[in-house]
């Protein structure tokens, strides 16, 4: 209760956890072994090997961004989808699939999208609701994509694989980006006004010429992705390899300079702090739990009272659309999981699978509103142009498609854990 409080009134949540922590474990632990893991928790979390793969994605991603790569990828979408009506749909979707394969943040896509796709669906005539909620809600697919913080951040917190879970979530990822092409489909049937008509702008040269753009980008992607699944590359060591192939690409382009090199490195030392931060306050708050007897309380409350994994399932998917209102995806689950985990252990969920939903549900939080980030990214990114109740609106059927693909992903684990099954 403490915490929520400390929230609702605009504490960040980091220090909020932290506080809470600090301060329970005070009441049941005593204050030398709060004093003791205040000392060693954050060199223990600093210094753990497995932690590197958080800066690695972050500076992959940055610099990524930083040369440009976004921008071919958007032409090269635009070029192949020209000839279809509502084009401009689907290629800032695929667009944006394909930037979440090298850039783990949806904040980061969304603002990226909203400077590129935006004027060109206005200048085109396309619905201003309709375009900048499939731009925020396509953003979202570097939440589930590998290389996905949020998933190396459930790693973390849960001690599962990193690697497991960055493959558990491309067959999900993959499966999102299907749903959301069916469902623009289904959208311009339903509703043809919010795009102009087809237009074929492109011969069949000009789409083999915007390839040339991105081959460097998917090499990037096949090394990474690759490495980790055939087990050459750790996940942390993969990260490496795909901040020095981004580095690589933006100086061979010549369009990364010393100041945009420090400035992506600039960028992911602030946002990695930030990050450690709320980890290390995760992890107090796991110790609380434990210590106060909450987790093995709650994990029996959950066998006696005859819980089932469904209603659980259900319960949880309410928690995390409440809560997805609130608090921003990452602190929702660093808030949550450290005694989420348990309970859907002992009731039978497989814990890469509960990841993958995990995952899935603060991706949809961040679109939820009124104050999912990827909102306020589109609308701090527009500079005016977008107004929150337009955007609301506009992003309300990507919404529905999310819970259409939720509802997959839950019935059907299968396709969460086929790829970590091939790999261990």
């Amino acid at each position: 209760m403490a915490l929520l409080m400390l929230v609702a009134v605009r504490v960040p949540v980091g220090i909020a956890m932290a506080v809470v922590s600090i301060a329970g474990l005070g009441i049941v632990a005593g204050m030398p072994f709060v004093l003791t893991t205040a000392e060693t928790l954050p060199y223990a979390v600093a210094s753990e090997y497995a932690f590197v793969v958080v800066p690695m994605f972050m500076l992959m991603g940055a610099l990524t961004a930083a040369t440009g790569i976004t921008g071919e990828l958007y032409t090269a979408a635009y070029r192949w989808t020209s000839g279809m009506k509502g084009s401009l749909f689907y290629a800032t979707t695929l667009a944006s699939g394909g930037f979440g394969a090298i850039n783990g943040s949806t904040v980061v896509s969304s603002v990226l999208f909203t400077k590129i796709a935006l004027p060109e669906m206005q200048r085109f005539g396309y619905s201003l609701p309709i375009s900048a909620g499939c731009i925020c809600a396509a953003g979202t697919f570097a939440a589930l994509i590998p290389p996905s913080i949020a998933m190396v951040i459930y790693a973390l917190l849960t001690n599962e694989s990193v690697g497991a879970l960055l493959m558990a979530g491309l067959i999900p990822g993959l499966l999102t980006i299907g749903i959301y092409i069916i469902g623009i489909r289904i959208l311009l049937i339903l509703r043809p006004e919010i795009a102009p008509a087809a237009q074929s702008l492109f011969s069949f040269g000009d789409k083999m010429q915007s390839l040339k753009g991105v081959w460097a980008v998917v090499l990037l992607i096949a090394i990474v992705m690759g490495g980790i699944y055939s087990g050459v590359l750790f996940p942390s060591t993969a990260g490496a390899v795909g901040a020095g192939g981004a580095l690589l690409i933006g100086l061979a382009r010549r369009r990364l300079d010393g100041k945009g090199l420090w400035e992506a490195l600039q960028e992911s030392v602030v946002m990695t702090a930030v990050l450690f931060l709320i980890i290390i306050a995760g992890l107090l708050l796991s110790r609380l739990l434990l210590f106060s007897g909450f987790i093995g309380a709650a994990t029996g409350f959950a066998g006696e009272a005859g819980l089932t994994l469904p209603v659980f399932m259900m319960g949880i998917v309410i928690l995390y659309l409440i809560l997805g209102m609130f608090v921003d995806g990452v602190s929702m689950m660093v808030m949550t999981v450290p005694f989420l985990h348990p309970i859907a252990s002992s009731l039978g969920a497989d814990p890469i699978w509960f990841g993958v939903v995990i995952v899935k549900l603060i991706e949809i939080g961040a679109i939820t509103p009124p104050v999912g980030m990827n909102l306020f990214a589109v609308i701090g990114a527009s500079k005016g142009l977008v107004k929150s109740s337009a955007l609301f609106r506009g992003v309300l059927p990507f919404l529905i498609m999310e819970a259409v693909t939720l509802a997959i992903i839950i019935g059907w684990p299968q396709l969460s854990l086929w790829l970590p099954r091939q790999m261990f």
